[in-house]
């Protein structure tokens, strides 16, 4: 038996033969792990019912891809024209005239993501207040020249330094 021991090619049919042994026990666990999983699957669901689900599935799975397609169609042409609605919205008080007091007049900018959009100003002095409106075409007036603050309020709607 010492002899059996000492030699080390001996041993290796017997360690082999262990190792066979341990990886065929960790097999044999989740293989039955598995068909338990399985087995509860499919526990109440003969083979006729399991094609239809299987069926249906397929079917569902056809009917949510063709509404994916046209969600993103419906998504893509409102990424489009999304540039076109109101987005940047400036505003600013300011006294154009030395003889009244206080900054009771105002420019107001609203303007989509292309600076279109419209200027409402209202200049206010001792007798009356008067309000104008201008065109705004990616930043500059259609009508006329924009005064010093109507820039202005169209540069803090976009977001840029004047």
């Amino acid at each position: 038996m010492n002899e059996f021991l000492s030699n080390p090619i001996t041993l290796i049919p017997a360690l082999i033969a262990g190792l066979s042994i341990v990886w065929l026990t960790i097999l044999t666990v989740l293989f039955l792990s598995l068909k338990k999983h399985y087995n509860s699957l499919i526990k109440k669901i003969d083979k006729k019912n399991l094609e239809q689900i299987l069926e249906d599935i397929l079917k569902a799975q056809k009917l949510q891809g063709s509404e994916l397609k046209s969600l993103i169609g419906e998504m893509e042409t409102l990424k489009s024209q999304c540039d076109f609605h109101l987005q940047q919205v400036g505003f600013l008080r300011f006294n154009p005239f030395d003889d009244t007091g206080g900054d009771q007049s105002f420019v107001l900018a609203l303007l989509d993501n292309q600076k279109t959009g419209v200027l409402i100003s209202s200049l206010h002095n001792r007798e009356t207040t008067r309000v104008y409106s201008k065109q705004v075409f990616q930043g500059k007036g259609i009508d006329g020249d924009l005064s010093e603050e109507e820039q202005k309020v169209i540069a803090s709607a976009c977001h840029i330094k004047p």
